[in-house]
């Protein structure tokens, strides 16, 4: 029997800073692994969370991670991102 996922929708103050850190540790160790799909679906998770935190509550977040949060998502997961360009026509 899969393991039980934890609602996230419902945690607030220092729970959801915790499940913030936690998801952008966890999206970086997929990263680190070249799993970008999981590493997509994680960073996606805990920008939705990020974005619910309060200016006070975001600066309990690791700077380390904010700053991977922010590289990661605007220089390979940016709305204007199509790929590697490995394939890309000229």
């Amino acid at each position: 029997m899969p393991a039980k996922k934890k609602k996230a929708a419902n945690l607030t103050g220092k729970a959801l800073v915790k499940e913030v850190n936690r998801l952008i540790r966890l999206a970086r160790k997929h990263w680190d692994d070249h799993n970008n799909k999981a590493c997509r679906r994680e960073r996606e998770r805990a920008l939705q969370l990020y974005e619910k935190l309060s200016e006070q509550e975001k600066e309990q977040v690791p700077q380390v991670l904010r700053v991977w949060l922010r590289y990661r998502s605007e220089k390979y997961f940016g709305k204007g991102r199509q790929g590697n360009g490995a394939h890309s026509k000229k």
